[in-house]
Formats: structure tokens, sequence, C-alpha cells
């Protein structure tokens, strides 16, 4: 079996000013942060329904897109979780031995690139092709989440950095695919049981 890769050689030392600094701020940000780093999630999905409902204002074509938001982000986990089991890279609290304000995973929990923030960057540049405001204010929450993961201690920051960036690219890519043929998709979808979902309001 290949053996696990050492990310603290890449940017461990920041890992450990972060996680240092975290162990000092007051308690209260640290629950705040380390509660937007486990839930956070939850937002996204609601900008997603947000994006929908806007979308069936403006046609069946703009529906189709916001529909293919939560698909494209579920592609992107895929291809990030691929990368996991790739490079297979030990979580920086196992590797460092440091207390984390979020429990430390066991082994085989691999750390790099970071699923959270792949999941987050992925839907806040797919709602760039639906709404650029809800998009916008999705990168700003992808971007705290990126960071929460390395305050909670589960992440280097490169890992973070590596899964905004896979995420990020998977969803422009396919979001450029699904905008090239949104408006032969909303016809098909018409044809479908899915035809509520698609249609104009």
């Amino acid at each position: 079996m290949t053996p696990a890769l050492d990310g603290s050689q890449v940017d461990g030392s920041v890992y450990t000013d972060v996680t240092d600094l975290a162990h000092r701020a007051p308690g209260w940000l640290d629950d705040v942060i380390s509660a937007w780093s486990t839930y956070g999630v939850v937002l996204f999905a609601v900008l997603v329904v947000i994006a929908w409902w806007r979308a069936r204002r403006s046609g069946s074509a703009d529906v189709v897109g916001s529909l293919a938001v939560p698909l494209i982000t579920v592609f992107a986990f895929g291809v990030d979780l691929l990368l996991k089991s790739l490079f297979r890279e030990d979580r920086p609290c196992q590797t460092l031995h440091v207390v984390t304000l979020e429990a430390c995973p066991a082994p085989g929990d691999w750390s790099f690139p970071s699923n959270h923030t792949a999941i987050a960057a992925a839907v806040a540049v797919a709602l760039l092709f639906v709404s650029r405001r809800l998009g916008a204010l999705a990168l700003v929450a992808a971007v705290l989440m990126a960071t929460s993961r390395v305050w909670v201690g589960a992440h280097y920051p490169h890992d973070v950095l590596a899964g905004f960036l896979v995420g990020a690219a998977v969803a422009c890519l396919a979001g450029l695919v699904v905008r090239r043929h949104q408006a032969a998709l909303a016809e098909r979808l018409k044809a479908t049981a899915l035809r509520p979902l698609v249609a104009a309001t």
C-alpha cells in the first residue's frame, strides 16, 4: 500500500500558527467559526433554492441553469474525492500531533483536497452562471468556509486552496457546458416528470 503523504512540509508552520491563534482567540469566536465550518453548507443549499425560485420568473432556460447547480456540485465533490484517494495525505492533526478545535479524524480520512471547500467553491461558481449577486455572496462564503477549515484544524492551507481550485474549475467547465445547451435541455425536461420544476412562472 502506498504510504500516506506528509503535507506538513508544504505549509505546516502556517497551519500551526493558525491553530495557535485559534487557541488564543475568544471562546465565542471559536464557537462561531466552528459552527460555520460544520453547518455553513446549509447556507449554500439555501442560496441554490433561492436561485431556482428567482430563475422561475426569468424563463425555463434559466431554471435549467439553477437546477444544474446541485448536480455540478455533486460532480465536483466526486472529483475531489477521487483526488483524495489518489494523494492520500494524512490530516495535519495526525502528522503534527496538535490539539484542534475540531476532533481529529481517524487515519484514512484524507486531507487533500478539502471536501468542504470544494463543495462551497463549486456552488459559488455554478451560481455565478445563474445570478451574479448570489454567486458573489456564495464566493465570499466559500472563502470563509476555506478559512474556517484551517482555523478548526481540519486542513492545511494548501488543502483548502486546492479544494477551492478543484470546485471552481469543475463548476466553471460544467457551467459553460450547461449554458451552451440550456435552451435545448429546458425543452427536453418539459416533456418529463420534471416539468413542474422547469416551467417558468
